[in-house]
């Protein structure tokens, strides 16, 4: 009954979501050009809040927890496991005071509305999966910008998403890039569950009232140890993971 329901609220929910990127994507390139970096990070966070309500017509839920207080003004590397694109609105808006920067799939810097403005106009960097030196460079452009800047960068170092919520080895040389260029940022772990059931179905239809949780772990100083910080934020970010428990 429920993957029944589940067709024509999908139906609905996947055209209010390709209404907002339509709409705020000649209101991010007005923002951009009027205001500049501010005006577009603006309406990009506003569109991100749009993009949860939108999910809700699905029965989702979102919990954020962060009982942590995390200093403003101090670049920070946030690190998460990677469940489906809805890990990505709720770290947007709610840590949008720390200006989040991805690191994205070159796939995704053309032909989608907003989403591609955004990653190539917004501070985010696009990487060529088939060309590593391409992909280095990237990331260490990103440390680079984000210790400048004072700003975050989001990396999912599983590399994928996981399909059923079990958290995948994490691939260490991105994170240790980042890392190493921007050596005064905290590094700042997040467990994400449920996302993932958002597509149990596969793409089309989505799943139904799935509470989706986020959970942001005591920041980490980077002391340049990066073998056994790595350690240590994979284990951190795993122990919040209850897909398997």
């Amino acid at each position: 009954m429920q993957k029944f329901l589940a067709y024509p609220l999908s139906i609905l929910y996947q055209l209010s979501f390709g209404v907002c990127l339509l709409i705020f994507h000649p209101l991010q390139w007005l923002g951009h050009h009027i205001f500049g970096y501010i005006g577009l990070k603006k309406v990009v966070s506003v569109l991100n809040l749009c993009l949860l309500r939108c999910s809700m017509l699905l029965g989702t839920r979102y919990t954020f927890n962060n009982p942590h207080k995390i200093p403003i003004g101090k670049p920070l590397i946030i690190v998460a496991n990677h469940q489906s694109m809805h890990d990505i609105p709720p770290i947007i808006w709610w840590m949008r005071k720390y200006h989040p920067k991805f690191v994205s799939k070159i796939e995704l810097g053309k032909g989608i509305p907003s989403v591609s403005y955004n990653l190539v106009h917004g501070g985010s960097v696009l990487i060529d999966r088939k060309d590593g030196k391409q992909a280095l460079g990237q990331i260490m452009k990103l440390g680079t910008y984000i210790e400048a800047h004072n700003r975050s960068a989001v990396i999912f170092p599983e590399g994928t998403r996981s399909r059923t919520g079990l958290p995948k080895a994490f691939q260490p040389t991105g994170l240790k890039i980042l890392m190493k260029n921007a050596p005064s940022a905290l590094i700042v772990p997040i467990s994400i569950n449920n996302s993932w059931k958002m597509l149990r179905y596969g793409k089309f239809p989505n799943g139904l009232g799935n509470h989706i949780t986020l959970d942001v772990h005591k920041p980490i100083e980077n002391t340049g140890n990066f073998d056994e910080l790595l350690v240590q934020i994979e284990q951190t970010i795993t122990s919040g993971v209850t897909a398997f428990k």
